[in-house]
């Protein structure tokens, strides 16, 4: 029984050892692949670069192929040493020779846990483990913190801006515009006007969008498409500018002409025209005057409750001059005020002397004659 015991342990020795070298010699025929981080956890879009030692611990000179096992789709990498792009290494006895290996990770990819296998050709086998932290993705977000605005046509239109890039590099955006004729759009990422901008992985830049009307748009909606882009990834937003309309009024005659003529002392009604010349209605017009001392001035009606763009209205101003008014000529002045706008129309008012006084006048200068004839008859001979 003994005996037996003996020789069964005798040959499991010869069979574990001979199992042992046959493992060795085929673990690498001293050939060994190694790096230090054989597990890494990184987010999308970055660039692992790995150090493998390919040793020789061998009797004889080695030539060893490297190729990779186990790429996801759309992953894709580079083997140099000494500044080439290698496929196979020569490696003599007791040395060792470092090749570089560069793993990039898309951008658009799973979070998740992925293995790969560098492969040291007929020799040995090196394992890599990749951890992607985050879902990956070109994704890239435009927002506006107000994308409506109203105001009429001669405003400037601020809108405060914020662009993410949600990718896992850095990214340049171009920055455009898609405005109605006639209008001017300006981007100013950080204050600074520029027509791209640079932002870096996770991070969100604020961008100030100056939009400018056109001078002849009339009153409504529009539309002012934005976008950033670039070969990645594209964001856009829809601004929004409603036009309430130019405000503009204009106060004159129906024939143009502001002057007129009125005798001391009597008052002369003169007919004035209120013209809405902008594109927004005009709302509450009313009036005041500026007048010499002692004169009078009244405007019928003196307030107009709504006047719509191009539209004109008719009034009436009674001017009443003071009764000691001097011949001569005055300026009257009469405003038509809006809470958004004014017009002063300067009426040149020219003052005659009653008809009375011309005819009393008259028989003065008449009766000054008769008397200096009456004289030089009387006592002209003498």
């Amino acid at each position: 029984m003994t005996t037996g015991k003996h020789y069964l342990r005798t040959a499991l020795f010869v069979v574990t050892f001979v199992l042992f070298c046959s493992a060795v010699a085929k673990a690498g025929n001293g050939i060994t692949l190694y790096t230090p981080y054989t597990n890494i956890s990184v987010p999308p879009g970055e660039s692992i670069d790995y150090s493998i030692d390919v040793k020789n611990s061998g009797g004889q000179r080695k030539t060893v192929g490297i190729l990779l096992s186990g790429m996801p789709d759309g992953w894709d990498y580079t083997l140099k040493a000494g500044g080439y792009t290698v496929h196979e290494v020569a490696v003599m006895p007791g040395e060792k020779k470092t090749i570089k290996l560069t793993i990039n990770v898309p951008l658009k990819v799973d979070k998740g846990n992925y293995k790969i296998k560098v492969i040291g050709k007929n020799y040995d086998v090196l394992p890599l483990e990749i951890d992607v932290s985050e879902q990956g993705t070109f994704k890239t977000e435009f927002t506006a913190d107000q994308i409506n605005m109203e105001g009429h046509s001669k405003s400037n239109f601020n809108f405060s801006t914020k662009l993410k890039n949600h990718t896992g590099e850095k990214q340049v955006y171009s920055l455009i515009a898609n405005p109605p004729r006639g209008w001017n759009v300006a981007f100013k990422p950080n204050g600074r006007q520029a027509t791209a901008v640079e932002i870096q992985p996770g991070k969100t830049t604020n961008i100030s969008v100056e939009v400018k009307p056109s001078s002849q748009a009339v009153s409504g909606t529009y539309k002012i498409p934005v976008r950033a882009t670039n070969k990645y990834s594209d964001a856009s937003l829809n601004l929004e500018v409603v036009i309430k309309g130019s405000y503009n009024i204009e106060l004159t005659t129906p024939t143009g002409l502001l002057s007129t003529s009125i005798t001391s002392g009597n008052e002369k009604q003169v007919a004035l025209l209120v013209m809405n010349t902008g594109s927004g209605d005009l709302n509450t017009v009313t009036f005041n005057t500026s007048k010499p001392k002692e004169w009078e001035v009244k405007v019928e009606p003196d307030t107009i409750p709504l006047i719509k763009a191009g539209a004109s209205k008719k009034v009436y101003a009674t001017i009443k001059v003071a009764d000691k008014a001097i011949p001569g000529d005055y300026i009257t002045k009469i405003t038509a005020r809006t809470p958004e706008v004014s017009s002063t129309a300067a009426i040149r008012v020219l003052v005659k002397t009653p008809l009375l006084w011309g005819w009393l006048g008259i028989f003065i200068i008449l009766g000054t004659l008769w008397a200096i004839y009456y004289l030089f008859k009387k006592y002209g001979r003498r």
